[in-house]
């Protein structure tokens, strides 16, 4: 049997993931989740859109800064200032990446871009050749390329692999592709290109109409060598092809898939966690490969035959991908050395003592309520525990929640606003929503309350409550999480969460809103 080809894994979960509406993230969890993906042996880790805003521009810089083992990317129009805030960015890579790109569709030249083909061209030649002069690691992106025109695309392409591109990217944009179409794509542009050899072909598809993982796969049969997904599938509007789905495809499918990749599989569940808690995104249970009925059965037929003979009804195992691997259930006598090696095994480091010192702490307030703690458990504190940028303008002190059938809850809080202790107080339909307008009789943030998410983290009925808070205020949506296994308290954590990232003020400008 011929040699496999190497398949790059391209996640962009930190740049493309966090254009999802209140997914941003700061420099310290873009960093968090990046170590992961090293750990994971990600190829290249496309850390964020350096122009985008300064915030964006820092927290490449760090990445770079901390990654070694993996090529640190950076997004950028085709135009002069992109380019160079993102070579400035990815300078302190060991491997460092321009990705630039410019639409080629008729309806985006037309509408978007305002410009003739023939410019866009001399355009995307100039961004390569500029983008050369700070890597040798140039990828060009034909925005839309599904719903561009062939003659066109193989011009641009040819130019821009003259000019220095090593890396070619056929985005289906606005999910429009269908797998054989968009397959075929691939490998008619790499035969009617003479200097198609010259590259490598990547993939990069959106899941507006459920079909990213099938198109990215597509393409990998007709000539694609690069895939470019994030983790959970995040990703603006429906989302982008899921890493962990291509990888396991790759891997569980040998036999149909002509390559293979260099990612070690069993972080993949542990990453997938740590995305979900720092973004506030859960994961829905019938989620491929990270969703918590993955691999459950309860189906006696089914539970019959993997008793039986495991492979019956399971084409993967759960251990692999790292649901049991790394299961070890602590508890109130466990010491902090164990605790720190559980963190240490999810990916999650602390840059000093005071900072372990207050996870633990945490942990043991934990321990005294429940009697197993587990991973999930571990993943809901950190965020908490972990000291970041964030001001906290808004804290919680003391809750008293009042529920008596027949009248209306009332919720009488304790806020230190700015240092200073505020009584908050009010009545509501409900026990979260007496909550959180007694927190807006303090605040009165005008924001708009655009979701309220609560997972139970573990099982039992004392598990940690997961609550996810997002608010939309003059266009700036963010996301809050809290936990608790008080899931009213879980949920005020939530709310003033959101309050303090929006009490901020982070204008965070992406000059191409819907990606690529």
């Amino acid at each position: 049997m011929a040699a496999k080809d190497k398949l790059v894994i391209f996640d962009t979960t930190l740049r493309d993931g966090e254009q999802s509406p209140g997914a941003s993230m700061t420099r310290d969890e873009k960093i968090r989740i990046a170590k992961m993906l090293e750990k994971m042996r990600v190829d290249v880790i496309e850390a964020g859109f350096a122009i985008a805003s300064q915030g964006d521009f820092e927290s490449v810089r760090a990445v770079a800064e901390v990654i070694k083992d993996s090529t640190i990317c950076s997004l950028a129009r085709a135009v002069k200032g992109d380019i160079e805030r993102a070579g400035e960015a990815i300078k302190p890579a060991n491997s460092g990446r321009i990705h630039t790109f410019i639409a080629t569709s008729p309806i985006h030249m037309k509408y978007k871009l305002q410009m003739e083909p023939p410019k866009v061209l001399e355009q995307a030649v100039s961004a390569i050749k500029l983008a050369r002069q700070f890597t040798d690691d140039v990828e060009f992106s034909l925005e839309d390329a599904s719903r561009s025109e062939f003659d066109f695309m193989c011009r641009i392409i040819e130019s821009v692999i003259n000019a220095g591109a090593r890396t070619i990217n056929l985005p289906d944009t606005v999910g429009y592709g269908e797998p054989s179409e968009y397959g075929l794509l691939f490998r008619r542009l790499i035969e009617n290109i003479p200097n198609s050899d010259k590259a490598i072909f990547s993939t990069h598809c959106h899941n507006d109409l459920g079909l990213a993982v099938a198109n990215s796969l597509s393409a990998v049969m007709h000539g694609a060598r690069q895939v470019e997904c994030t983790i959970n599938g995040l990703g603006e509007r429906a989302g982008n092809a899921a890493l962990e789905e291509i990888v396991m495809a790759i891997k569980t499918r040998k036999d149909l898939l002509p390559v293979e990749t260099n990612i070690d599989i069993s972080h993949i569940v542990p990453t997938s966690r740590l995305v979900s808690s720092i973004t506030g995104f859960p994961v829905q249970p019938n989620k491929a490969i990270v969703g918590a009925n993955a691999f459950a059965h309860e189906s006696g037929i089914h539970q019959d035959g993997i008793l039986k003979h495991r492979e019956t009804y399971e084409i993967m195992r759960a251990e692999d991908v790292g649901w049991n691997t790394n299961k070890l259930v602590l508890g109130k006598h466990s010491g902090r050395a164990a605790v720190k090696s559980r963190f240490e095994a999810l990916g999650i480091t602390f840059d000093s003592a005071d900072a372990l010192n207050a996870a633990f702490t945490k942990f043991k307030d934990l321990a005294d309520k429940k009697h197993e703690i587990f991973d999930e458990d571990l993943q809901a504190l950190v965020s908490d525990a972990q000291p970041h940028a964030l001001v906290e303008t808004y804290q919680l002190g003391d809750m008293e929640i009042i529920c008596k059938t027949g009248q209306n809850p009332a919720a009488k809080l304790i806020l230190n606003v700015n240092g200073k202790d505020v009584l908050a107080q009010a009545t509501g339909s409900g026990p979260v929503d007496a909550t959180f307008k007694a927190i807006e009789n303090v605040v009165n943030s005008g924001a708009h309350l655009q979701l309220y998410s609560v997972n139970a983290i573990t099982e039992g009925t004392d598990s940690l409550g997961d609550v996810t808070v997002r608010l939309e205020h003059e266009g700036h949506i963010v996301n809050g999480v809290g936990a608790d296994t008080d899931i009213i308290t879980a949920s005020a954590k939530a709310y003033l969460h959101a309050l303090n990232i929006l009490s901020e003020k982070v204008a965070k400008h992406h000059p191409q809103r819907d990606g690529i």
